[in-house]
Parts: structure tokens; sequence; C-alpha cells
């Protein structure tokens, strides 16, 4: 039987039923285990999420908070005149994304945090960006709440995230495989990662899908409609 989908993105089954769901620790300690093969296969991320990196945040400007940042994949994207910050859960992923600093020569500070509890005053930030972060967020409302919080109200929040494909075919591999996925990447890929801002004080200004409709290109901003 095909999986059925839940609406916080994971799955249910016959053969064992859902993942069990990752805490904040959880997420830590799984992305520590990771750091090390991310950053092995950073040059292939790039390669094949550059393009869509570029896409949502060339235009970042300000001072500009990078929720999630893990191993900084998204720095070398940002305008170099953005006065970056960085954060992440992860120790390990926090020291990967110091030494990408280091190595394209960009200056900008990086922290340990928790995304869904961001130790930042309210409107800190110009613009806040994350990449395919929300799918591994024990609470993605939460943590988006966090970037509308600490944004500017006029400023913006800038998402590229990935979810189930609309190509149905493409849609039930993703339901089929997606607790293993959960337990060995702690990443819910078959969520509708439009679907956490009803509930975040953030409005969606625009949105743009790509690659069958696995990845979303968001623009959001603090406030609701």
């Amino acid at each position: 039987m095909v999986p059925q989908r839940r609406s916080n993105g994971t799955t249910d089954s016959h053969a064992g039923g859902p993942a069990r769901p990752l805490s904040s620790e959880d997420v830590a300690a799984l992305y520590d285990g990771l750091a090390a093969q991310y950053d092995r296969w950073d040059w292939a991320n790039r390669l094949f999420s550059g393009p869509l990196r570029k896409r949502a945040f060339a235009d970042a400007g300000g001072r500009v908070l990078d929720v999630a940042c893990g191993a900084g994949t998204n720095f070398r994207y940002l305008p170099p005149t953005a006065q970056l910050v960085g954060v992440d859960i992860s120790d390990e992923m926090v020291e990967a994304a110091r030494d990408e600093l280091d190595a394209i020569g960009r200056g900008g500070t990086v922290y340990r945090m928790d995304a869904q509890a961001l130790q930042f005053p309210d409107d800190s930030f110009d613009t806040v960006v994350s990449a395919l972060s929300t799918c591994t967020f024990p609470d993605p409302v939460a943590a988006l709440s966090e970037m509308a919080r600490v944004c500017r109200p006029d400023g913006r929040v800038l998402l590229l995230e990935h979810g189930r494909s609309d190509v149905e075919l493409v849609g039930r591999f993703q339901d089929w495989r997606a607790d293993a996925h959960y337990e060995r990447h702690g990443c819910r890929w078959t969520q509708d990662p439009l679907a956490h801002f009803e509930a975040a004080d953030l409005t969606v200004v625009e949105s743009e899908s790509f690659l069958l409709g696995m990845i979303t290109v968001i623009e959001a901003r603090p406030g609701s409609a």
C-alpha cells in the first residue's frame, strides 16, 4: 500500500508506521554526524542547487540572517555587501560554516542556535534566508514565526524549500521512501512547504516551483495577510 501523507509531512504505512519525530537535540546530533559527509559532497550540492540558491537569495540586502545555515552553502550566493549572520543547531555544521566563510573570503559570524528560539531581539535583520530547512525543524511553524519576529516589518523572508512532487509517480516514490529518508536525514521530503505559512506570522508574497514541483522558491513578509 502507498503510504498516506499526513499534514505535518510524515507518513503512515503498514510497514511499521511513521518514523519517530525527532527533537531539536536529535536533529543536532544527526547533523553533527552528517557534517563531514555534507562537506565532502558540497561541490555536488552547489552544482545541483547553486542556480536555485542564487535565484532565491541574490538580492538579499542589509543585515542578513541565514537560519539553519548548515555548512554555509548559501553564503557564496548572497551579495558581497550583505552583513551576514548564520545560525545552525549543529556544532559541527557551525564549524563547517565558519570554515566556508574563510574559504570564500567574506566576513560574517556564525552561531550555534535553535531556529525555533532565535536569540536575537525583534526586528534585528533586514532579510532572513533559509534553504531546505523547514523539512527538518521539529516545529516548522515555530521556526517560521521566529524568522518573522527577528525580521524588520518592512524586511523580507526568502526561502528555498523542497517537498512532495506534483508529478504523481515521483510523489508516490517519495511517499514510499519517506520514513527511511526521515530516519536517515531528519527530512520530511513529502511536506508542503507553503502549508506552514498558514499558521505563521508571515505572508507569502510570491512563490515559484521547479524540478517537477519538488523545489519551491518563496518570498514572504512579516505579518498576516
